[in-house]
C-alpha cells in the first residue's frame, strides 16, 4: 500500500484529504507541524509528501530542502500562495509538483499519480545502486562487496534492495514484512525477518556487531545509514 505523508494543519482541509485518498486506498499519516513531520518520518517509509508551505513551526520549504538532502521521496505543495515566485522557489527547492489551494481532490489525485508514475519509472531504469564498497547490480540481481559477489538468498537481495533505495530512512517492521512477503510468497513473521536482517548483516558489514549500513531502530524497524548513488 502508498503511504502518503500530508502535512498540513488545516483541519478540515485534512479531513477532506485523508477522506478521500483513504477512499482510494492510500495509507494516510498526517502531521500537522513540522516538527511531527520530521517525527514521522522517522518513523515510516513514505512514498509521497503533500507539504503546506505555512506552517504554525515554520515553512515547509525549510522542510523540502533538509529532505532533498538525504532523499528523493516525491513531495507535491499544497498551499495558499499562489505568485510565481512561490511556485518557482518550491519547484527549485525539489518539489515534483505545486498545487494552490482551493485543492480540487480529482486534480490531486491525477497529479499525485503521475508524480508516483515518474518516481516508480526513474527507480526502475536504475541499473545498479552503490553505497561505499556495496554495489547492487539490479540486471544481474548480484551484489559485490569491495568488487567481491556476495550469495545472498532472495529474500535477503529483496531486504537489502529495499533498504537500499530508501537511504537514511526508517523502514518499519510491518513495512518490511508486508513488502518481503507480497514478493517472496513466503510467510515472514517478525522473528524470521531479525533472522534474515541478521544474516545480512553478517555478510555485507565488516563488523556485524557494530553495523556501518544496516542499522536498528528499537521498536521501529531498521534503516540504510549510507548515502546510496543510482546508475
Amino acid at each position: 500500500m502508498i503511504r502518503i505523508l500530508l502535512v498540513e494543519d488545516d483541519e478540515n482541509l485534512v479531513f477532506g484529504i485523508e477522506y478521500t485518498l483513504t477512499s482510494e486506498g492510500y495509507s494516510v499519516v498526517v502531521s500537522g507541524c513540522l516538527e511531527e513531520a520530521r517525527k514521522a518520518l522517522k518513523q515510516n517509509t513514505i512514498d509521497l509528501i503533500l507539504l503546506d508551505v505555512n506552517l504554525p513551526d515554520g515553512s515547509g520549504y525549510d522542510l523540502c530542502r533538509e529532505i532533498r538532502e538525504s532523499s528523493q521521496v516525491p513531495i507535491i505543495f499544497l498551499t495558499a500562495l499562489d505568485e510565481e515566485v512561490n511556485i518557482v522557489a518550491g519547484l527549485d527547492l525539489g518539489a515534483d509538483d505545486y498545487m494552490t489551494k482551493p485543492i480540487r481532490t480529482k486534480e490531486l489525485i491525477s497529479r499525485m499519480k503521475a508524480v508516483l508514475r515518474r518516481n516508480h519509472k526513474s527507480k526502475d531504469e536504475v541499473s545498479r545502486w552503490i553505497s561505499d564498497d556495496i554495489e547492487v547490480r539490479v540486471l544481474e540481481g548480484t551484489v559485490l562487496k569491495h568488487n567481491q559477489e556476495l550469495l545472498l538468498t532472495g529474500i535477503e537481495y529483496r531486504l537489502l534492495l529495499m533498504l537500499m533505495t530508501h537511504p537514511k530512512q526508517i523502514c518499519s517492521r510491518s513495512t518490511i514484512l508486508n513488502n518481503l512477503w507480497d514478493m517472496s510468497g513466503e510467510f515472514i513473521d517478525d522473528n524470521t525477518l531479525s533472522v534474515h536482517t541478521r544474516r545480512l548483516r553478517e555478510k555485507i558489514e565488516d563488523i556485524p556487531a557494530s553495523p556501518k549500513y544496516i542499522i536498528t531502530v528499537r521498536g521501529v524497524g531498521y534503516k540504510w545509514n549510507a548515502d546510496v548513488v543510482g546508475g
